[in-house]
């Protein structure tokens, strides 16, 4: 799978561009606040229907309009499709493949699987359980259709079973309906665990050599998933935590509070890792994720690159470069001195300037 081209319109600071890729290594290169991640964001919204930074369609939009269109050309073993996403300030986005519209947003998960890499990704290990949690429900929701629904379902059921919390405050003969969301949480929440084991398993088949590759053969890496809570006893402790929920006006027990350890032999680099542990550990995750796709989906995925070389030293910008392979890659940079100083073959250049694109080299 491959990207052709992408179409913008009012979305962010492009009123309008058309810009082709080609299946190899595509630059984007200029300086700061041009655009450059926009361009990204833009590929990585038609893929997941969402922004990797978490920012909602009302903001995507231009500021002077009220809705923005992206279209995406794609290619599969020589057959074309196209993705249309109608993006509207004050209406949920419309989303129509090859022209037949989507009921909704989900259908059009795995159609289009990118791999997204950003400095902030970088940080991964060291920040909050909720990034490591972010991280593996993107990609389950990517691969994994029943993932979706379970998580929709389930986060829906905590939002309002805290809504019901709040409410009891006022109206203590609430707490007889509590039981029935709590069967909800349990049902949904117990098949996210499930997964989330069964992520991380396949996650350590993969990672546990590309680190070692990554660290010169110095360190072996293993990914512990800590559940908040074990499925045999989920309904147990959600019912023991009813009152201490109730006083909080918040759900205490459940996968929104799991995370994922990293351990390097005993240590947990989390919390006791270096900078260059934190960061090497991170790069080998992503790596990961572009395997386990190609692994789970039998394609390769497309690779996105904003400005992350920048924050690698020469070493694991190497090995991050020489790992793409096969792999549609499209990276932002402020300048093109990393891929000419490393001899790395580069396929197409463009230069952003100023929410204008301009095709540079085409080799």
């Amino acid at each position: 799978m491959f990207i052709k081209s992408i179409e913008l319109a009012d979305y962010r600071n492009y009123d309008s561009l058309n810009i082709e890729f080609c299946d190899g290594i595509n630059i984007l290169y200029g300086d700061n606040a041009q655009g450059k991640t926009n361009i990204l964001e833009a590929i990585y919204v038609a893929a997941t229907t969402k922004s990797h930074k978490g920012s909602k369609d009302k903001d995507i939009v231009n500021f002077h309009k009220e809705e923005a269109h992206i279209r995406t050309y794609l290619e599969k073993e020589g057959v074309s499709s196209r993705i249309d996403m109608h993006l509207r300030k004050n209406k949920s986005k419309g989303i129509a493949v090859d022209g037949q519209k989507l009921k909704k947003a989900a259908d059009l998960l795995g159609l289009c699987n990118v791999v997204f890499f950003s400095p902030e990704d970088l940080g991964i290990i060291k920040n909050g359980p909720a990034e490591r949690r972010r991280f593996v429900d993107m990609e389950l929701c990517q691969l994994d259709n029943f993932y979706l629904y379970n998580l929709n379902h389930y986060n829906k059921i905590v939002n309002q079973r805290n809504v019901l919390l709040k409410d009891m405050y006022f109206n203590p003969q609430l707490k007889e309906t509590l039981n029935i969301w709590d069967m909800q949480l349990v049902s949904y929440g117990s098949k996210i665990i499930e997964r989330r084991k069964l992520f991380v398993d396949q996650l350590n088949e993969i990672i546990y050599d590309i680190h070692k590759k990554l660290s010169g053969g110095r360190e072996e890496i293993k990914i512990v998933y800590e559940p908040d809570v074990e499925i045999e006893e989920f309904e147990k402790k959600l019912s023991d935590s009813q009152d201490r929920d109730i006083k909080a006006k918040i759900t205490s027990v459940g996968p929104h509070r799991d995370d994922f350890c990293f351990l390097i032999g005993d240590t947990d680099i989390r919390k006791f890792g270096s900078q260059g542990q934190q960061r090497t550990a991170a790069l080998s995750l992503k790596l990961s994720e572009i395997e386990i796709v190609k692994k789970i989906t039998k394609d390769t995925p497309i690779l996105l690159l904003d400005d992350v070389l920048s924050e690698l030293d020469s070493n694991r910008q190497n090995y991050l470069l020489n790992s793409i392979g096969d792999t549609q890659t499209i990276i932002s940079c402020t300048g093109l001195e990393e891929f000419v100083n490393n001899r790395f073959e580069i396929n197409r250049v463009f230069k952003v300037t100023n929410g204008q694109v301009e095709q540079m080299s085409n080799q």
